[in-house]
């Protein structure tokens, strides 16, 4: 894959989601590519995150349709450890079938060449590798992050799990102690709640904070409802062993009882010995990458994107980017990534969002359907849920929230709607399949449109044309101009 003369056209260092995508972009425009990964490829999303993660919510959902009805969530069962030894295979098979995708055979197949190991910059133009010295013309640093751990007196790091080391489990813990209120957080809160585990969630500030609050009162009603204990607005300060486990102390002076200990609150970028102090990539106070709106860094020859950089940290994101990095740089383009950046929490119900919120901009009107008057939902019997619009003048869609079943699918149209400049009066002529969840996005568009088309200078306008066409029919006999 080395040019004739001893250079490397495009060197990704990192094999998950942006590094895979970066390389096979790079290379199916004619870049000679080398692809470093010291692990494996597929990255986090493949082995500890999007996969499994979606795999246990799934059979999770399953296991509760399975349950009596009268059964307490939080108790146990003697199938429950037999259950989650399925739940495990399942995981594992799901990894296998999508793993050949993101496999080194695949990346060679489209001219990557894959090192396997570990790689640092040395210079200006120049990487190293085991050993071996690689020269290149521009590089794309994809290494992603890893889950941030806790410092916490008495509880020794490595008895904490993580969202990586929880697919190690092989028995369903009794009792789940989470530390963490994001969408990993939540999101394995309820899998595990589902499955049969006593779950407790404590959280420094509030669930899912980035979230407009109606939303996430209603994934808080659920996870509730399968048997989470909330705690908001409290820290751990430190631990004591236990017979069972720990005793966590938080910092209102209470203490609760843990046995299994999952940490899900943030991550660190993974660029520690890459040498970019080498060749002048400049770090935020929080170690990411930075980056300008083409990907490129504050090197001109480096590129990044994923979880390595101050993005939003969506696989999705990993992979446009990556692809926006290596186009600009193998072409010498000026493509700029979008800042509309869909995001969803995969709980029962989803919450996904788009764009901006009335919580952004209070100014804006906002246009709110709630799923009591989509049919879909009704006779799914899933009511609790809504779809909402921020909207700015003329009706442009400017963002919105959906809370529902399948509310991830029915975001991609509010994507493309506040990606294009969308209105309203786009939306409600569009003919929406029906009964779908999305009837919500058409109905709350449909009632914005009406609204505005009686309402204010539109009123009268409508007013007189009607006059107007009165006037021209009760000219000409038989109503016709």
């Amino acid at each position: 894959m080395v040019n004739s003369d001893g250079l490397v056209d495009f060197l990704v260092i990192g094999g998950g989601t942006a590094g895979i995508v970066g390389a096979m972009t790079a290379s199916g425009f004619g870049a000679s590519t080398i692809l470093v990964e010291r692990d494996r490829t597929g990255g986090d999303c493949l082995w500890t995150g999007c996969v499994p993660s979606k795999t246990i919510l799934s059979a999770a959902a399953l296991a509760k349709t399975r349950r009596s009805p009268a059964r307490n969530p939080t108790d146990r069962d003697t199938d429950d450890d037999a259950d989650f030894t399925g739940v495990r295979e399942r995981i594992a098979r799901a990894i296998r079938t999508i793993e050949p995708a993101d496999s080194p055979a695949a990346l060679e197949t489209a001219g990557v060449e894959v090192i396997a190991g570990s790689a640092a910059f040395t210079g200006p133009g120049t990487a190293e590798i085991g050993g071996r010295t690689i020269r290149f013309r521009q590089a794309l640093i994809a290494v992603g992050a890893a889950p941030a751990r806790p410092a916490v007196p008495g509880l020794p790091e490595a008895s904490v799990l993580t969202s990586e080391t929880i697919w190690d489990l092989e028995t369903l813990p009794d009792r789940l102690t989470v530390i963490g209120g994001g969408p990993v957080a939540c999101e394995l809160s309820q899998a595990f709640a589902r499955l049969g585990s006593e779950v407790r969630m404590i959280i420094r500030s509030r669930l899912l904070p980035k979230e407009d609050a109606d939303a996430v009162a209603i994934v808080r009603r659920s996870l509730e409802a399968d048997g989470v204990h909330i705690r908001e607005q409290a820290a751990v300060t430190h631990a004591e062993d236990t017979t069972a486990g720990y005793r966590l102390f938080l910092d209102d002076g209470t203490s609760i009882e843990a046995g299994t200990v999952l940490f899900a609150a943030g991550r660190i970028p993974r660029t520690e010995g890459l040498g970019l102090d080498r060749i002048g990539v400049d770090l935020d106070e929080r170690g990411q990458v930075l980056t300008d709106e083409r990907m490129r860094t504050s090197n001109p020859l480096v590129w990044a994107a994923g979880d390595v950089t101050a993005n939003p940290r969506f696989t999705h994101v990993a992979g446009v980017h990556a692809s926006t990095a290596a186009t600009n740089a193998v072409l010498g383009l000026n493509r700029r990534v979008s800042p509309v950046v869909p995001r969803v929490t995969y709980t029962s119900p989803e919450l996904a969002a788009v764009g901006s919120s009335q919580t952004d901009h209070p100014r804006h009107r906002t246009r709110t359907v709630t799923h009591r008057h989509v049919d879909r939902a009704v006779t799914d019997e899933r009511t609790d849920g809504f779809t909402s619009l921020t909207l700015g003048r003329g009706g442009k869609i400017l963002g919105g929230t959906i809370v529902g079943p399948r509310a991830g699918e029915s975001l991609a149209e509010l994507a493309l709607a506040v990606q294009k400049g969308l209105t309203t009066a786009d939306i409600a002529r569009t003919t929406h399949a029906y009964p779908t969840y999305s009837d919500g996005i058409w109905n709350a568009a449909i009632a914005d449109v009406r609204e505005r088309a009686t309402a204010g200078p539109a009123r009268l306008a409508v007013k007189t044309l009607a006059f107007l066409r009165r006037r021209r029919v009760g000219l000409h006999p038989g109503g016709n101009p």
